[in-house]
Formats: C-alpha cells, structure tokens, sequence
C-alpha cells in the first residue's frame, strides 16, 4: 500500500521488517519475502519499505542525491530518488559475476574474497531470470551466442583473451514499475517522502547492539522513529556507507563501524573511450560483437583476458567493447533521435513487433545498453523540446541514420571501430565513502566519495588492450591506433579510463572477519543484531559485470534467511 509520509503519519505499531530503498535490492527483497510467504502457507511480517522519494522524480527528492567527489566523479542521476531506485535510469544490460569473482586473488588486501562461492548464488540467479526478467543463465554460457556471432564477418579465434555476453531486457527492467501490483498491495505498507536520517540501536542484555528502527524525516517537520525488529538497507553503495556513518553506535562511535570499516573498499567500473581500431579489410556486420536485438533482448560480446591470464599475472577482471564508428557516431542529434523514440514508446514497440523473429543489428551505441549523458541527464517537457530541436538541427546526420537504420538493407561499410575501456577496480581500503562538511536540506553531512585508480588497476585495463592489439596483428585483422600503453601506468600519468559507471560497490562488504568487512556472509551487519544491508555495497570484488543481476540474486537469498527457510538447493554452475 502506497502513501506519503507526513508528520501525521501512523507510526505506532512496530515493524517486523524495515527496508529502506526501494531500488533493486529492495524491492526485490520485499516481493521475495511476500511471494515465499504465499508460495509456503506462511504468516507474511509486517513489512514496511521507505522510499526517500516519490513515485516520479521530485525537485525535493533529487537535491537529496548530492554527493561530492575526489578523484572519479560521481554522477547525481546514478543515485535516483523515486520508487524503483536506480533501476529509473539503468539501460538494463547485466551479466553474471565470473568464477574468478569469487577466488581469492593474490596481491589483494585481506578479505577480499566473497565467502559465498559461485555454486551457492546459481539458484538465486536462476530465479532472478525467471521472476524479474533477466536474461535466462544459459544465454551467458560460453558458446550459447553461436548463431549471432556466425552471422558476422568477424570470427576469430582467440587465444590469450576470452568473450563475456552482456544482455538486457528489452524494454529494461523499471522495478518501480515492474512490481507496481506488489507495492499497491494490502501485504506491503509502503512510505513514500520518507529520508532516513539515521538509524536507532540500543543495548541489549548482553551488551551488545541491537537494532531499534530507523528515523525517518518528512519534507516538512522534525524526524520520527520508525521501530523495526529488523531492518535492512538497501540505499545504495554510497547512502548504505553514508546511513551506517551518521548513526551513533551506543557503544561508541558509528553504527557497524567499531574496526573502522564502513565506507571503505568502494568500487566503481571506470568507464571511457581509449584506442581506435582501423580494420585491415571494412566490413559491414559483426552483430556479436557491434551489439544486437534479438527474441527480447539486446546485447553484445565483450573482450577480456582469460581466466588463467588474470591468474597467471595478478591481474584483474577488466574488458573492452568494440563499438563502430558510423557517420553519425556521438551525433547529438541521433542520440536524441534515439531518446525521443524510447520515450515514444508505443511507436518503438511496435517496429520491435515487426521485427519478431529477426536479428537486429545495432547502428548506435545509445539504442540500448548504454544511455548517453545527454539521453539520462533532466526530464519533462523542456527535455523533450530540447531533444527536438536537436533533431532538426543536425537533420542530414538524423536522416542519414534513419534511412539505414530502418530503410536500408545493409550498414555502411566499417573501417574503424572505437575501444570502450570498463575497468574493474581492485578493492582498496583507501577508496571511501566519508562524511563531507556541507549538509543536505536535513542537516546532514552529505556523502564524499574518494576513488582513484590504482597501479593494479591501469596495469589490468592496459594489459586487455595490448593482448587486443597482438591478437590483431596475429590474425591479421587490423591495428589499434592510440592504445593503451605502458606510459598510462605510471601514477602521475593522466588516466583517461575515468567516468563513472553508476556502479556504486564495496562499503559495507561481505566477509566473516569483523577487522575486514562489515556485514557476514548472511549479509547481517557484525556486532548489530537485526540489521542487515543489501545491493551493491556488500559486494567483496566486483568483476566487470554490470551488478544488478547479482544484487536481484543476493536480496532473492536474503529473503530465504529472514524468513528462517534453508537456502535453496544449489547445483553447480555451467562451465
């Protein structure tokens, strides 16, 4: 049930459940708890899910996503404020973590290892695929993308890098949208407008913390307490971290925090363009690899060294994408083209319906999987009339898209096609979420986050391009111009692999050592009883996925131990 929380709100009765943050994490974690009680003949809790903003974005709500930065710079639209989260914003593109995710790897700080192994999560990601909408596992098995990749006139067979699938739903998941029924259900009691502030724990008989509730903060009028037997945060790899250090320990200092490690290890996915390849012979397709729509989904292959190779060397699990480069590439024009078709959504559908049963080739990276700034940044009616007077501006390249996106038979022959650098950031205790001095409208500190590169880092992301650039010249595909080189390594080198990818990891991680990590392998906060964190900041390493699929897979996992029912069955996952 939805409603607005106001300083005349219902707040007597005590909660058995609050979750605050309705984005991914948790929604999915509400549903899931509700759905098992139902699918199990078991008496739901009494949940209550907080959401800061409201069911569309809101000027109130969206000053509440400031956050200051060093080094990468965080984006304000990658910590949305409304019902379904981040999720708003999200292209949709997910994958699987790797099984050299969850290895020990050499050279990293103590603890920096998932104490839940691959096999564990398996089920969690196949319920994720078949309740939420994500691609189903089997698509991301090595091999499964034959056929497409066979399609292209690019083929080879590499030898020191290996191929990873990104796939999206099409349109992507909203969850604001998706579990609309959940949200307006008598079972779910949700609080919209609602800030957490900080949060409430007590002594218990033992001496130990125990959760209270959590103090929620209206747009007008002084913060009340919500009780909760237990409470989860699912705010966000930034706001989880920020929480946790603006709420008093009653043993001292901040909540979780006692072996100072809330808000380090943070993790991002660097993103950037660096390196162009000039093919040897111009081709025209390479749906795999360019990017595809096809039975529901859009993707592509990405490049990334083996596993053995990450092994061998130290090195971490970085990759790039192979985007083409058309005549209308990077065309604000085309780009708000693209922006007006989505938002025309019955239009766009309906010329998907007609291409049912065919591969769909991409002809811009901002078709799907990757929203450019100007595509995400701002909304309504002055966005829109911006949009179109873009289209008229640069009408001949708008045109010229156009005609061979939805007239023409065949692309323009490809001769160069650009590297897009994702990095995976090694966790670093030195990369933090921090209190800043300048306060938001509550009178909060607001978040600083505090992230640069690291010397493994830039070797990783170097290291995927130069093994590109010699299976290249082995197969005599072509060459990369401006790569990636060793003079990128060197600490006071400009590193030009520096936007933030709205991935948000680390911070509250996972592990079973207090002096390592926050929260234990079921996600419960050490030395707190009854509170719990979700999403993204859990995570011990964060590979080059795209993390919701994961984040979907842990709240499905959590839901099962709160409601006190064993883990489901695992199995092995496919090589």
């Amino acid at each position: 049930m939805l409603e607005t929380f106001d300083a005349h709100t219902d707040l007597d009765a005590v909660a058995d459940l609050c979750i605050v943050g309705s984005g991914p994490a948790g929604a999915t974690l509400a549903d899931e708890l509700l759905r098992l009680c139902a699918e199990r003949g078991l008496t739901p809790p009494k949940v209550v899910l907080v959401e800061s903003g409201a069911r569309t974005a809101t000027r109130r709500a969206s000053a509440l996503r400031a956050v200051e930065s060093r080094g990468l710079s965080i984006k304000e639209y990658s910590r949305e404020r409304l019902l379904g989260g981040t999720s708003s914003t999200w292209a949709g593109l997910s994958a699987p973590l790797d099984p050299c995710d969850f290895e020990p790897r050499a050279g990293l700080c103590p603890g920096s290892h998932w104490p839940v192994g691959r096999e564990a999560l398996w089920p969690y990601y196949e319920r994720a695929s078949r309740l939420h909408g994500f691609a189903p596992l089997e698509r991301f098995a090595p091999g499964a993308l034959a056929e497409t990749r066979a399609r292209g006139q690019l083929t080879p067979t590499w030898r020191a890098l290996e191929e990873k699938v990104f796939l999206a739903a099409d349109p992507p998941q909203r969850f604001g949208q998706r579990l609309r029924a959940r949200f307006e259900s008598p079972e779910l009691r949700v609080l919209l407008g609602a800030h957490a502030v900080r949060l409430e724990a007590e002594l218990d008989a033992a001496g130990e913390a125990a959760i209270v509730g959590v103090h929620l903060a209206p747009a007008a009028g002084p913060a009340r307490l919500l009780r909760a037997r237990r409470v989860v945060l699912a705010c966000g790899g930034i706001e989880n971290a920020r929480l946790l250090l603006n709420s008093p320990d009653p043993r001292g200092g901040s909540l979780g925090n006692r072996h100072d490690q809330v808000g380090r290890y943070f993790m991002n996915h660097p993103k950037n363009y660096h390196g162009v390849l000039r093919l040897a012979r111009p081709i025209e397709s390479a749906p795999f690899f360019f990017g595809f729509l096809a039975d529901g989904f859009a993707g592509y292959g990405g490049l990334r060294l083996s596993e053995a190779e990450q092994r061998r060397r130290g090195l971490l699990n970085s990759y790039v994408r192979l985007e083409p480069l058309f005549p209308w590439s990077d065309n604000r024009g085309v780009e708000s083209l693209v922006a007006l078709a989505k938002r025309a959504s019955f239009l766009l559908q309906s010329w998907k319906k007609a291409q049912r049963g065919k591969l769909v080739e991409l002809r811009d990276y901002s078709e799907t999987g990757d929203d450019s700034d100007l595509q995400n940044a701002g909304g309504g009616p002055g966005k829109l009339f911006a949009w179109l007077w873009l289209v008229l501006r640069h009408l001949p390249s708008v045109l010229q898209y156009a005609w061979f996106r939805a007239v023409a038979r065949r692309a323009p022959r490809i001769q160069r096609v650009r590297l897009r650098n994702f990095m995976e950031m090694e966790p670093d205790p030195e990369n933090r979420v921090v209190l800043a001095e300048t306060r938001d409208a509550h009178g909060l500190p607001l978040p600083r986050v505090e992230a640069r590169v690291t010397l493994r880092d830039r070797r990783s992301m170097v290291a995927v391009q130069s093994a590109l650039a010699e299976e290249l010249e082995r197969l005599g595909l072509g060459r990369i111009e401006r790569p990636l080189g060793p003079e990128h390594e060197a600490p006071e080198s400009p590193w030009p692999i520096d936007q933030d990818a709205s991935h948000h990891l680390g911070t509250t991680r996972m592990g079973r050592d207090p002096r390592s990590s926050v929260v234990g392998p079921e996600l419960e906060v050490h030395g707190v009883r009854g509170l719990y964190a979700a999403g993204g900041s859990v995570f011990p390493t964060s590979g080059c996925a795209n993390p919701t699929y994961t984040i979907v897979a842990l709240s499905l996992r959590l839901a099962e131990h709160l409601l006190g029912l064993r883990p489901s069955d695992a199995r092995p996952p496919a090589p």
